[in-house]
Formats: C-alpha cells, structure tokens, sequence
C-alpha cells in the first residue's frame, strides 16, 4: 500500500446543464379547449406525484429517528440555533447509546415533504420537464423501490429477538448480546452485500483528493480511502445508479498542504472544500436533488467537524463518518457515522492480535499517555504517582517497558479521551483482547447501532475516576470472563486486512453509512 505524493490543481467546474425543450404553439379548437379543461388536472397529479422532491427520512432504529418538518422555512439550524441556506429544517431525537435497545426498533416509512424548488423567475412548460424526470429518475425510482423492499425486510428480521441470525451465511452468522438484534443486523449486512453501490467523484488530484495517510494515527482515514478508490467493493462507474456519493478529499492531507501553522489560519482549507462542492454540484445532478443528504465525508482528523463546517449542508445534512464523534460538535448519531480510529505505524495489524488467557494477565487496569486535554488530566493527576500495581498509570513508560505487552498482560485497558473524544485505544484494547474501559464525555462509540458496547467495555463517568479501582473490582470473575470472550468475538468487526474481508472494519464502516442511506428516500427533481 502506497500514499501519493503528487500535489496537481483540482479540476475546474463544467457547466453542461441544457434548458428543457419548449413545445410548439397550440391552435385553439374544441378539441383543444378539452385539452385546455384536462390537461391543468392532469399537470397537477403528475407534479404533485413526480416532483420536486427533497428527501424525507424513515426512521431505521431508535437510533436513527429523523424527520424533516417545513413548519419553518427560515432554514433554522438544530445547532446552536444558528441559520443556514435550507428550505426545510432538521429535527432529530436521539438514542445513540442505550443498552439492550434493540436494532432496528422500527422501520417506518414517511410521507416525503414536497417543496417548490423551481426557479422563480423561469417559466418552464411542466409536461416535456415531467416527461424529462420520468426519463432521467427511473434508475433513482429503482433504487428507491429497492430500498423500500430492504427496509421491510430488515424491519421482518427485527421481530426476532433472539440472540441468532436465522440467515445462512456460510462466512459468519452474527449471534450473542454482543449485538443490539442479531438477526436484523445479519440481514442488513446480507442485503448491503447486495444492493449498496457508491460512486467516487472523479474530480480533485491527490495528494488532498484521492488519497490518505497509510501509516499513522490516521491510519482509518487514508486505508479506507485507499480501498475505495481500488474499486473492489461497492462501488460503481455509473453514478446513476449510485446509492450513496463519497466526497474523496482527506482532511489529514488539507491540513498538511493547506493549514498556515505560523497564523493559525484555515481559510485555504475551507475555500477548498467550498471549491469542491461547488465543482460537483455545478457538474451532477446529485447533490442538488438531495442537498447532499445522500452524500459522505469521512476523517480522521480531529479538524473533521470543523472542515465541514465551511459548507452548511455538508455538516447539517451530509453523512460525515468522523473519528472525533463527539455531540458537542455537532455530531448528530442520526445521520453521522462513528469512526474507529486505528493507529498503524507500520500500516499492518500483524502482532497487534491476540494475548495471554486472563487467567495469565496479573494487572488490574493499564493506561500510558501523555497530558492530553482536561480527562487524561484528571486521571494522571489521581493515579500517575499511586505505584499501585492493579491500576498502572504512566504518562510516559519505563525505559525497556513494551507497551503492548503492558496492553496484553491487563484485564481492563483504560481508554480515555484526549483533546478530542476519539482515542485509538479503544481498536488497541480491542486487538490484546484487554477489556476496553471507556472515559468520555459526549462519546458515540463506533458502530454503537448495532453493537451493544456494554456487553463488552465498562463506560466509567468522567466524575467516577477516583472510583476506577473500586468499580473494576466489582466486576465479578464471571462477568470479566464473559466481557473478555465478547472482546474476542467482536474483534473481527475491528480488523483491518490488507484485502477486506467480510464483517471487518471496512465493511463494517460501510454498513454504518448504508444504515444512514436507508434512513433517506430521495425522489428527483430537474431545475434548470
């Protein structure tokens, strides 16, 4: 695996769009004055049945209840209250981590909300632009009634609410109360395989589009990149028939090419990122129809959010797959995706897996970390300098002590955040098999819609950290065995191979996404 080097000027825009044909002038007679009675009605039905559409959202589990609502057209933010360019409003009630919440508690379809997007200032003859939609929308009407069908039998699955899938599978069958509903995973999961196709935009050229880093702390950002762009899985050359559309540029390549250190000035960052929306929004259909609602980015960098930030609906609507999943930000679990952070030095996970048996792990609870933000504080203030041996604390290690082997030989890994939410020692804990004990505040762990993380990490509130000790010994024997098998089992959906494999991390954050592309139904328009 290779990361480009090459800097090249990103593509310019095109403007290819063509005004709809006029048709010719009608002679008045009394066949055409029945005409002139019927065809209003007729015009009426097919606009109010065609178009224009914007999306509308079916909820897909508790964790994903979105609606859209045009009670105000002002275009009010749910952030902060702030206003942004939209013509309906977001409105969004979560549950993004709640134990034995079954997934998906419901599937439910909506009536999509029917805004005029035409042009104020145009007339255009509404039979040949409805003629136009019919030609051009019937893959996207395909598409859509493919969904409908995937998102009742996903629903159909749910009712099983045993702890196994009833699907054959000749790879793995998801099973245990290491999952939210098995069953309904697994056939989301089988129909994904099925159905999800992305198409990459072609415009932009590495090193900022196209390209990520391979071997560092933002490892997950540039393999994942790297995966799409070979073209194996998933996606397609045909962006009609597109399911979902991938934003390539990589935040960690903006702000090493981009940010001015010595002013601590953004702006090349975010007039890139406008630039590119511009671009292909100029170019494609695509992004206008949906306002980007059926469009992702994805970072690994902490600056994710705020990269976004520079395009409103690309933050508000957009699907962003962020390892700095932190709802303070404006991460919203109902459309935004949660992603691992996995630090590959060497870009391979070989040694990485695996440990003794518990019964061979003599320390309590182990953390090794520098002075990183407000909770890493709290921790290395209260536990650094105790020399206790059940909770080992360093914010720098012993000459000659190995970290991983610290990692291996602990019960509980401590895995606190830094500056930002993300840390990579959840993957880390998850890969020795060491029990990963989770300190945040505003935290969306990775795939936590279908993964009950209480089977098998602790959660321990910020204010709880002097408590540590006390409440890693009230696990009982029976239950840390149990937690530490549920590690092992789920470790597979952590994994990253050199060629993807099946229910490991790649197609594990693709599936987070198609969860959130089910959750849109998208019906076309045409203005122009």
């Amino acid at each position: 695996m290779t990361c480009l080097n090459k800097l090249v000027a990103m593509t310019p825009p095109s403007s290819d769009h063509k005004r709809p044909h006029t048709p010719s002038s009608y002679r008045f007679s009394s066949l055409n004055l029945v005409w002139l009675l019927v065809l209003p009605s007729a015009v009426f039905f097919l606009v109010s049945t065609l178009g224009p559409h914007r999306p509308s959202i079916s909820p897909l589990s508790s964790l994903l209840q979105v609606s859209f609502s045009n009670n105000s057209l002002q275009g009010s933010s749910i952030f902060n209250g702030s206003s942004i360019d939209s013509s309906f409003q977001l409105e969004a009630e979560t549950d993004y981590f709640v134990s034995n919440m079954p997934f998906p508690d419901a599937i439910i379809e909506k009536h999509t909300i029917q805004l005029d997007m035409s042009k104020n200032n145009e007339s255009e003859p509404v039979v040949d632009v409805t003629s136009k939609i019919v030609k051009k929308n019937s893959k996207l009407e395909r598409n859509e009634a493919n969904l409908a069908r995937v998102r009742s039998s996903i629903k159909q699955a749910a009712l099983v609410r045993n702890l196994t899938s009833t699907h054959q599978d000749p790879d793995y069958v998801p099973h245990g109360p290491i999952y939210r509903n098995a069953n309904a995973f697994h056939r989301s999961y089988l129909e994904m395989e099925k159905v999800f196709k992305i198409y990459v935009y072609k415009e932009g050229e590495p090193p900022i589009f196209h390209n990520g880093p391979c071997r560092s702390i933002y490892s997950s950002e540039g393999r994942f990149i790297h995966e799409l762009e070979k073209g194996n899985f998933y996606t397609t050359e045909d962006p009609d028939e597109a399911l979902v559309y991938f934003l390539p540029f990589s935040v960690v390549m903006l702000v090493q090419y981009l940010y001015e250190p010595e002013t601590s000035n953004t702006d090349a960052i975010g007039r890139t990122v406008v630039d590119y929306i511009d671009v292909i929004s100029g170019k494609y259909p695509y992004w206008n129809r949906s306002l980007g609602a059926d469009h992702f980015m994805l970072s690994c960098h902490d600056w994710g959010p705020r990269t976004s930030s520079y395009v409103p609906h690309l933050f508000h609507k957009s699907i962003r797959v962020l390892c700095n999943a932190n709802t303070s930000e404006g991460f919203n679990p109902s459309k935004d995706a949660s992603f691992p952070e996995i630090n590959l030095l060497t870009g391979e996970v070989e040694g990485l897996l695996g440990g003794p048996s518990p019964s061979h792990r003599s320390i309590l609870t182990f953390f090794a970390g520098r002075l990183h933000g407000y909770i890493r504080y709290l921790l290395l203030n209260e536990w650094k300098d105790k020399q206790d041996p059940d909770v080992q604390v360093f914010d720098q290690l012993p000459k000659g002590v190995s970290y991983m082997s610290k990692l291996k030989n602990s019960r509980f890994c401590l895995c606190p955040s830094g500056y930002e939410v993300a840390s990579p020692r959840i993957v880390e804990a998850i890969y020795a098999e060491c029990v990963p004990v989770l300190i945040s505040d505003n935290y969306v762990p990775p795939f936590s819609d279908v993964l009950n993380w209480k089977s098998f990490s602790i959660q321990v509130a910020v204010k709880d950290i002097p408590n540590i000790k006390k409440i890693l010994m009230g696990v009982s024997q029976r239950q840390y065995l149990r937690m530490q098998r549920r590690v092992k089992q789920v470790q597979r959906h952590f994994v990253v191979n050199a060629t993807p494999k099946r229910y490991d991390v790649f197609h594990m954050i693709n599936h987070s996404i198609w969860l959130r592309r089910l959750n849109i139904h998208i019906r076309d328009f045409h203005q122009s």
